[in-house]
């Protein structure tokens, strides 16, 4: 639509994706990403944080339920989509004013990280249509094979950090720990 803000926010998850479903079927998942500048103070020759932007997001539908599925706390993520403002008045009657996200795209950060990427089953076969909760979770539970590989999946053997042990594809001859061929 004409006049809207459209931006793209890299930054860290604060918190884990809270996923819900409205009582139509639609998922919803919240989270909030930090994006904090880094500034070099000549003063003292070092590199200091900035201020940091924290930012309340939501994504809807197949998104939602992939944004939950994949991301989690701590996690660098590149997010896209259109900044609304919102007024309100709290308890004690002061006026206030917040910024939130209304999410398009969002992704992990491969700055310092590799992932798998799989994609989602859909349940009607037409892409970006939401599933119903219990169609979420039968899928989840059939994706319990291909998470065991799923190098962002807490606790997964072989992993550190959510990097695949050996440092993600085409380690093998490569000291650096990558290969000038693609993964696929």
């Amino acid at each position: 639509m004409a006049g809207e803000t459209v931006i793209t926010v890299v930054g860290n998850l604060v918190d884990d994706v809270e996923l819900r479903f409205t009582p139509g079927g639609a998922a919803v998942a919240k989270f909030r990403v930090a994006s904090t500048p880094r500034v070099f103070d000549k003063q003292t020759n070092e590199w200091k944080d900035g201020e940091g932007l924290f930012l309340s997001c939501s994504v809807w539908r197949q998104a939602a339920e992939n944004a939950a599925e994949t991301l989690q706390k701590g996690m660098r993520v590149i997010v896209q989509g259109r900044l609304k403002q919102r007024s309100y008045e709290d308890r004690e009657g002061v006026k206030r004013t917040v910024y939130e996200l209304d999410v398009e795209e969002v992704g992990p950060s491969l700055k310092s990280a590799t992932a798998k990427v799989t994609k989602a089953p859909s349940s009607s076969g037409v892409q970006g249509q939401g599933q119903g909760r219990e169609e979420f979770q039968r899928a989840r539970a059939q994706q319990g094979a291909v998470s065991a590989e799923d190098p962002w999946a807490s606790g997964t053997p072989g992993t550190s950090g959510g990097v695949p042990a050996g440092g993600g594809w085409g380690s093998g001859s490569q000291g650096g720990g990558y290969s000038d061929e693609a993964p696929f």
